[in-house]
Parts: structure tokens; C-alpha cells; sequence
């Protein structure tokens, strides 16, 4: 695979259920890929990228932002409480406010700064708990929390269990999100991104399909 096989898979996708293809965000997903091949990418012409840690993000962008103009940077990782003003000041949208102190947290940082990324509330849909994202039950009262703060929110994410039929997840996501009159839809990876633009992804999460397998240490 490749960035523009994945750009024409989207497209056709798009265009099989009459969506623009322009409406969805393809978030090239870079964590834990060699420089080189993030630095590939970035010459191919993509500008949007996710990371799961602020740490290795930290390390990995500020240099690449002095080479190429208009980079996205996207986490969609699980974000520590502690870690909440780092993460505001290097990510423009933050997809895993998941938990009523993260959003406290986020508030006051932008209270103070003036500034706030946008961003997606995680719903854990399969209620796994081994996985970040609030809870079916509290999702209402979360959404509603975000927007008492202030807070900048674009949508809600998820992560589908692995051997549960991921339409079914994306279905739910979208029910949940129009309910609450949100459109963003954070939602699909490699494997499953074009069944997620089927039930209105708004942003796809795209990594080992760009990029190939991913170089862990």
C-alpha cells in the first residue's frame, strides 16, 4: 500500500456511498515509524498526522514544522492528565478527551492560555475494560460537560473491539454523535476505514497501510 492508494481507496469510497471525498480527513497515522518514512510522506504531500504520545511527539515534529508548512498534528492516543498542557500546546485537534477531569483539566489550560485544540470525545463503544474511552452510560453527560466548559468539540471517536463487526461500532458512534448534534465522526483505521466512510466518518486514522509495519523497538 501506499499514501496514494489509500487517497484513491477514500475517494472511491466516498463516491460509492455520495459522499465528497474533500469532507473526509485522512489522519496519517506516524507513531512509532522511522523519521525517514514520516519525512516520505510528508514529500508525497500529506500534512495531517496522529500520534498516540506527546513524549514521542515532542521528539518527532518541532523539526519537521520547520521544514514543511501547515502540518496537522493530531493525537488520538490516550492522554494523561499530567501531560494535558503539553499536549495542548503541540496537537491542534486532541480525540481522546475521554473523562471528566481530562476536560476540567483542558479548560483551565485554555482559560489561562487563550487557546484550545479542538476536539473529539472517545466513546468506548464495545465497553472494554481494557480500553481508554468513557463509558456508553456517560457519554451524554461528558458531551454535555464539554460544551458547559467552553471547550472547542468537534465530534466523538472510537475504537472498535477487534473481533466485533467494526459497521456495527461505527453505526452506534454515528447514532450517539447526531443525537447529540455533533457531526465529526472520528472513525476507521487501515483495515476498516472504508466500512467507517460508509457510516460517515468525517476522519479516518490511517497508519501501517501509508506507512508499512511499524518499526517497535
Amino acid at each position: 500500500m501506499s499514501l496514494t492508494d489509500i487517497q484513491t481507496r477514500l475517494e472511491t469510497a466516498a463516491r460509492r456511498h455520495n459522499r465528497v471525498a474533500d469532507d473526509i480527513h485522512l489522519i496519517a497515522v506516524s507513531k512509532v515509524q522511522p523519521l525517514d518514512r514520516v519525512e516520505a510522506v510528508l514529500g508525497e504531500g500529506q500534512r495531517v498526522f496522529g500520534e498516540n504520545r506527546v513524549q514521542e511527539a515532542q521528539g518527532k515534529w518541532p523539526s519537521f514544522q520547520d521544514q514543511f508548512d501547515d502540518i496537522e498534528l493530531h493525537l488520538i492516543g490516550p492522554l494523561q492528565s499530567n501531560k494535558t498542557r503539553a499536549a495542548m500546546e503541540l496537537f491542534d485537534v486532541i480525540h481522546t478527551v475521554d473523562r471528566s477531569r481530562l476536560a476540567q483539566a483542558m479548560a483551565r489550560v485554555a482559560d489561562e492560555t487563550g487557546a484550545c485544540p479542538e476536539i473529539f470525545v472517545q466513546v468506548n463503544t464495545g465497553d472494554e475494560t481494557q480500553k481508554a474511552g468513557c463509558s456508553l452510560q456517560e457519554t451524554d453527560a461528558l458531551i454535555a460537560e464539554c460544551r458547559a466548559l467552553g471547550l472547542p468539540l468537534k465530534g466523538l471517536m472510537c475504537i472498535p473491539p477487534v473481533h466485533e463487526t467494526p459497521s456495527l461500532h461505527f453505526a452506534l458512534l454515528a447514532k450517539i454523535a447526531a443525537q447529540n448534534g455533533l457531526d465529526g465522526l472520528s472513525m476507521g483505521m487501515s483495515s476498516d476505514f472504508e466500512d467507517a466512510i460508509a457510516q460517515g466518518a468525517t476522519h479516518i486514522r490511517v497508519g501501517s497501510a501509508i506507512f508499512g509495519d511499524r518499526a517497535y523497538a
